[in-house]
Formats: C-alpha cells, sequence, structure tokens
C-alpha cells in the first residue's frame, strides 16, 4: 500500500477539510466587505455568489452577481465544457461571496488552480448586507 504524503501535514497524512481552508485561505486574498463594496459601486470586476440556490433565496445575493454553486464552478470556469459560463474569463477580476467566506475560499483556490489570475474572497454575505452593500432579492 502506498504511504501517503502531505506536505503540511507528513507521511500518512489525510487532509480534513479545515486542511482545505487553509490551503485556500493561503492563496486566495480576501477584502472587507467595504473594500469590495466600493469596487462594486465602482463597477468593477464579477461578483459570484457561490451558495446553494436555496441559501440564495432565502437571503437575496449581491446585486448583479453571477450565482454559480461551488459544486459546479469548475463546469462554469471551464471554457472546454458545454456549461461555460462566459463570464468568467481568466483575466478577469473575480470577487466570491458565499455564506460565511469558507465556500468562496474554496472556490477561489479552484478557480486559482484553473489558471484564474484574479481571484478575491470578499468573505460572507451577511457581513455584506450588514455594510450595507447593494442586494438584490431572487
Amino acid at each position: 500500500m502506498p504511504v501517503l504524503f502531505h506536505p503540511l501535514l507528513g507521511e500518512n497524512a489525510v487532509k480534513t477539510a479545515q486542511t482545505y481552508l487553509d490551503e485556500a485561505n493561503a492563496i486566495v486574498p480576501k477584502l472587507s466587505s467595504e473594500e469590495a463594496i466600493e469596487i462594486h459601486a465602482a463597477g468593477g470586476g464579477i461578483f459570484v455568489d457561490v451558495r446553494d440556490s436555496s441559501d440564495i433565496q432565502k437571503t437575496g445575493t449581491i446585486e448583479g452577481a453571477l450565482r454559480i454553486p461551488r459544486g459546479f464552478i469548475e463546469f462554469a470556469a471551464d471554457p472546454g465544457m458545454g456549461f461555460h459560463n462566459h463570464a468568467l474569463q481568466k483575466n478577469a477580476d473575480i470577487y466570491l461571496v458565499c455564506g460565511l467566506g469558507g465556500q468562496a475560499a474554496l472556490s477561489g483556490k479552484t478557480l486559482i488552480d484553473m489558471g484564474y489570475k484574479s481571484v478575491t474572497n470578499v468573505g460572507g454575505i451577511g457581513a455584506w448586507k450588514e455594510a450595507g452593500g447593494p442586494m438584490e432579492a431572487t
């Protein structure tokens, strides 16, 4: 049986959810809601809500945000797939939001791994809303 080796955890290591989050947070920059709201107000970048549609339906989302669930992000981001969302371009500034920031970080790492150059985690929708960020209902 092959020995598993993980560069952060050592031999015989199995990744945990926290390991995945730590790796994502190490490479995906994070902005405060206030900074992200300024960028949004200036018309900068593409905002993407990576929560499931049922969560978005409960709270609404960022005004004008794309709605691409984390479980579908690879398909939407890959130009070679029939499900590619043409708004997702590898040189675009992409800002991700979710419930608290974890799914946005994980989605951001995936996009970076796929060759996207400018991906940022703006955290959770609650903080966005609390900071006065523009919202839209579903």
